[in-house]
Protein backbone atom coordinates (compact mmCIF):
# COMPACT_ATOMS: atom_id res chain seq x y z
CA UNK A 1 0.00 0.00 0.00
CA UNK A 2 2.73 2.45 0.96
CA UNK A 3 4.74 1.56 -2.14
CA UNK A 4 1.70 2.48 -4.27
CA UNK A 5 1.37 5.70 -2.27
CA UNK A 6 5.01 6.50 -3.05
CA UNK A 7 4.34 6.05 -6.77
CA UNK A 8 1.32 8.35 -6.61
CA UNK A 9 3.09 11.04 -4.57
CA UNK A 10 6.37 10.51 -6.48
CA UNK A 11 8.38 10.49 -3.26
CA UNK A 12 9.66 7.53 -1.29
CA UNK A 13 10.05 9.24 2.05
CA UNK A 14 6.45 8.20 2.76
CA UNK A 15 8.18 5.02 3.93
CA UNK A 16 9.56 6.99 6.87
CA UNK A 17 6.06 8.11 7.86
CA UNK A 18 4.81 4.53 7.50
CA UNK A 19 7.56 3.18 9.79
CA UNK A 20 6.02 4.24 13.10
CA UNK A 21 2.47 3.56 11.96
CA UNK A 22 3.41 0.00 11.01
CA UNK A 23 4.46 -0.75 14.59
CA UNK A 24 1.23 0.64 15.98
CA UNK A 25 -0.81 -1.49 13.55
CA UNK A 26 1.08 -4.72 14.30
CA UNK A 27 0.98 -4.10 18.04
CA UNK A 28 -2.78 -3.69 18.30
CA UNK A 29 -3.54 -6.36 15.69
CA UNK A 30 -1.57 -8.89 17.73
CA UNK A 31 -3.31 -7.71 20.90
CA UNK A 32 -6.77 -8.14 19.40
CA UNK A 33 -5.87 -11.61 18.10
CA UNK A 34 -4.41 -12.73 21.42
CA UNK A 35 -6.39 -14.74 23.95
CA UNK A 36 -5.42 -12.78 27.04
CA UNK A 37 -2.31 -10.59 27.14
CA UNK A 38 -3.79 -8.59 29.98
CA UNK A 39 -2.44 -5.37 31.45
CA UNK A 40 1.04 -5.92 30.06
CA UNK A 41 -0.32 -6.07 26.51
CA UNK A 42 -2.21 -2.82 27.01
CA UNK A 43 0.88 -1.26 28.58
CA UNK A 44 3.21 -1.98 25.67
CA UNK A 45 0.43 -1.10 23.24
CA UNK A 46 0.28 2.39 24.75
CA UNK A 47 4.08 2.76 24.75
CA UNK A 48 4.42 1.70 21.11
CA UNK A 49 1.48 3.88 20.07
CA UNK A 50 2.91 6.98 21.76
CA UNK A 51 6.30 6.36 20.15
CA UNK A 52 5.00 5.41 16.68
CA UNK A 53 2.36 8.12 16.32
CA UNK A 54 4.68 10.87 17.56
CA UNK A 55 7.46 9.75 15.22
CA UNK A 56 5.19 9.51 12.17
CA UNK A 57 3.66 12.91 12.84
CA UNK A 58 7.09 14.47 13.38
CA UNK A 59 8.41 13.09 10.09
CA UNK A 60 5.23 14.12 8.24
CA UNK A 61 5.40 17.71 9.47
CA UNK A 62 9.17 17.84 8.86
CA UNK A 63 8.81 16.71 5.23
CA UNK A 64 5.63 18.62 4.40
CA UNK A 65 6.17 21.18 1.66
CA UNK A 66 9.79 20.16 1.14
CA UNK A 67 11.61 18.14 -1.51
CA UNK A 68 11.98 14.39 -1.11
CA UNK A 69 14.42 13.33 1.61
CA UNK A 70 18.05 13.55 0.43
CA UNK A 71 18.62 9.80 0.93
CA UNK A 72 15.92 8.83 -1.56
CA UNK A 73 17.00 11.55 -3.99
CA UNK A 74 20.52 10.10 -3.92
CA UNK A 75 19.16 6.60 -4.56
CA UNK A 76 17.12 7.85 -7.52
CA UNK A 77 20.35 8.96 -9.17
CA UNK A 78 22.42 5.98 -8.01
CA UNK A 79 19.92 3.23 -8.96
CA UNK A 80 18.78 4.76 -12.24
CA UNK A 81 16.33 2.58 -14.21
CA UNK A 82 16.28 0.02 -11.40
CA UNK A 83 15.11 2.57 -8.84
CA UNK A 84 11.49 1.41 -8.48
CA UNK A 85 12.33 -2.31 -8.39
CA UNK A 86 15.10 -1.81 -5.85
CA UNK A 87 12.90 0.53 -3.84
CA UNK A 88 10.14 -2.10 -3.60
CA UNK A 89 12.48 -4.83 -2.37
CA UNK A 90 15.20 -2.84 -0.61
CA UNK A 91 13.01 -0.26 1.11
CA UNK A 92 9.46 -1.54 1.55
CA UNK A 93 9.82 -5.34 1.82
CA UNK A 94 13.05 -5.11 3.79
CA UNK A 95 11.49 -2.52 6.08
CA UNK A 96 8.68 -4.97 6.75
CA UNK A 97 11.19 -7.64 7.79
CA UNK A 98 13.01 -5.28 10.14
CA UNK A 99 9.69 -4.11 11.56
CA UNK A 100 8.80 -7.71 12.44
CA UNK A 101 12.15 -8.31 14.17
CA UNK A 102 11.94 -5.10 16.17
CA UNK A 103 8.31 -5.56 17.26
CA UNK A 104 8.97 -9.17 18.34
CA UNK A 105 8.93 -8.40 22.12
CA UNK A 106 5.41 -7.00 21.73
CA UNK A 107 4.25 -10.06 19.79
CA UNK A 108 5.60 -12.36 22.51
CA UNK A 109 3.92 -10.31 25.21
CA UNK A 110 0.57 -10.45 23.42
CA UNK A 111 1.00 -14.18 22.81
CA UNK A 112 1.33 -14.89 26.54
CA UNK A 113 -1.39 -15.02 29.13
CA UNK A 114 -1.54 -11.86 31.20
CA UNK A 115 0.22 -12.14 34.55
CA UNK A 116 0.81 -9.62 37.31
CA UNK A 117 3.29 -6.84 36.57
CA UNK A 118 6.69 -7.18 38.24
CA UNK A 119 9.92 -5.27 38.78
CA UNK A 120 11.15 -5.87 35.21
CA UNK A 121 8.03 -4.20 33.84
CA UNK A 122 8.64 -1.07 35.88
CA UNK A 123 12.35 -1.00 35.02
CA UNK A 124 11.41 -1.34 31.35
CA UNK A 125 8.96 1.55 31.61
CA UNK A 126 11.60 3.80 33.21
CA UNK A 127 14.12 2.91 30.49
CA UNK A 128 11.46 3.58 27.83
CA UNK A 129 10.68 6.99 29.36
CA UNK A 130 14.37 7.95 29.24
CA UNK A 131 14.46 6.97 25.58
CA UNK A 132 11.27 8.84 24.77
CA UNK A 133 12.66 11.98 26.42
CA UNK A 134 15.83 11.87 24.33
CA UNK A 135 14.01 11.20 21.06
CA UNK A 136 11.15 13.68 21.50
CA UNK A 137 13.20 16.49 23.05
CA UNK A 138 16.09 15.94 20.63
CA UNK A 139 13.73 16.18 17.64
CA UNK A 140 12.06 19.30 19.07
CA UNK A 141 15.39 21.02 19.74
CA UNK A 142 16.61 20.31 16.22
CA UNK A 143 13.34 21.49 14.67
CA UNK A 144 13.55 24.83 16.54
CA UNK A 145 17.21 25.20 15.58
CA UNK A 146 16.49 24.66 11.88
CA UNK A 147 13.53 27.07 11.88
CA UNK A 148 15.70 29.90 13.23
CA UNK A 149 17.11 31.79 10.19
CA UNK A 150 20.14 32.81 12.26
CA UNK A 151 21.23 29.16 12.29
CA UNK A 152 21.28 28.73 8.50
CA UNK A 153 24.42 26.81 7.52
CA UNK A 154 25.23 26.00 11.16
CA UNK A 155 25.53 22.61 12.86
CA UNK A 156 23.28 21.79 15.82
CA UNK A 157 25.54 21.38 18.88
CA UNK A 158 23.46 22.55 21.85
CA UNK A 159 20.89 21.01 24.18
CA UNK A 160 20.94 17.21 24.12
CA UNK A 161 23.07 17.48 20.97
CA UNK A 162 25.96 18.62 23.16
CA UNK A 163 26.09 15.17 24.80
CA UNK A 164 25.41 12.89 21.84
CA UNK A 165 25.53 13.60 18.12
CA UNK A 166 22.26 11.70 17.72
CA UNK A 167 20.01 12.01 20.81
CA UNK A 168 16.92 11.02 18.80
CA UNK A 169 18.55 7.79 17.65
CA UNK A 170 19.77 7.06 21.17
CA UNK A 171 16.20 7.55 22.31
CA UNK A 172 14.80 5.14 19.74
CA UNK A 173 17.26 2.39 20.68
CA UNK A 174 16.60 2.94 24.39
CA UNK A 175 12.82 2.75 24.00
CA UNK A 176 13.03 -0.65 22.33
CA UNK A 177 15.47 -1.80 25.00
CA UNK A 178 12.84 -0.82 27.57
CA UNK A 179 10.11 -2.79 25.79
CA UNK A 180 12.41 -5.82 25.63
CA UNK A 181 12.91 -5.57 29.41
CA UNK A 182 9.12 -5.72 29.80
CA UNK A 183 9.08 -8.82 27.56
CA UNK A 184 11.50 -10.62 29.91
CA UNK A 185 8.49 -11.31 32.16
CA UNK A 186 6.87 -13.60 29.57
CA UNK A 187 7.96 -17.03 28.24
CA UNK A 188 10.78 -16.84 25.66
CA UNK A 189 10.96 -13.07 26.15
CA UNK A 190 14.74 -13.22 26.37
CA UNK A 191 14.84 -14.27 22.70
CA UNK A 192 13.37 -10.90 21.77
CA UNK A 193 16.81 -9.37 22.41
CA UNK A 194 16.93 -9.43 18.60
CA UNK A 195 14.72 -6.33 18.76
CA UNK A 196 17.13 -3.82 20.38
CA UNK A 197 20.03 -5.48 18.56
CA UNK A 198 18.32 -4.98 15.18
CA UNK A 199 17.38 -1.33 15.72
CA UNK A 200 20.87 -0.57 17.08
CA UNK A 201 22.50 -2.21 14.06
CA UNK A 202 20.28 -0.32 11.61
CA UNK A 203 20.98 3.01 13.27
CA UNK A 204 24.71 2.52 13.78
CA UNK A 205 25.62 0.74 10.55
CA UNK A 206 22.91 1.08 7.88
CA UNK A 207 20.42 3.88 7.23
CA UNK A 208 20.73 5.96 10.37
CA UNK A 209 23.98 7.49 11.55
CA UNK A 210 26.25 6.64 8.54
CA UNK A 211 24.05 8.45 6.00
CA UNK A 212 23.28 11.38 8.28
CA UNK A 213 26.90 11.96 9.24
CA UNK A 214 27.91 12.11 5.58
CA UNK A 215 25.55 15.07 5.31
CA UNK A 216 26.74 16.57 8.60
CA UNK A 217 30.34 16.35 7.34
CA UNK A 218 29.52 19.14 4.89
CA UNK A 219 29.80 21.55 7.83
CA UNK A 220 33.31 22.88 8.46
CA UNK A 221 33.02 22.39 12.24
CA UNK A 222 31.80 18.79 12.06
CA UNK A 223 35.29 17.31 12.55
CA UNK A 224 35.66 19.17 15.86
CA UNK A 225 32.10 18.28 16.88
CA UNK A 226 32.77 14.62 16.06
CA UNK A 227 35.95 14.66 18.13
CA UNK A 228 34.24 16.20 21.18
CA UNK A 229 30.82 14.55 21.28
CA UNK A 230 29.83 10.88 21.60
CA UNK A 231 28.24 9.33 18.54
CA UNK A 232 25.26 7.72 20.33
CA UNK A 233 25.45 7.24 24.10
CA UNK A 234 25.19 10.59 25.93
CA UNK A 235 28.48 11.57 27.54
CA UNK A 236 30.09 14.78 28.76
CA UNK A 237 31.71 16.65 25.88
CA UNK A 238 35.48 16.40 25.55
CA UNK A 239 37.40 19.66 25.73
Amino acid sequence: MWFIASLIKKRNDVADVAWGLGFVLMTWASYVLSDDSGVRGILVGILVSVWGLRLSWHIHTRNKGKAEDYRYLAWRKEWGQWFYIRTYFQVYLLQGLFLFLIVLPVLLINKSAGVQLGILDFVGIVVWLVGFYFEAVGDAQLARFIKNPENKGKLMQSGLWAYTRHPNYFGEVTQWLGIWLVALSVPSGVLAIISPITITFLILKVSGIPMLEKKMAEHSDFADYKRRVSVLIPLLSKK
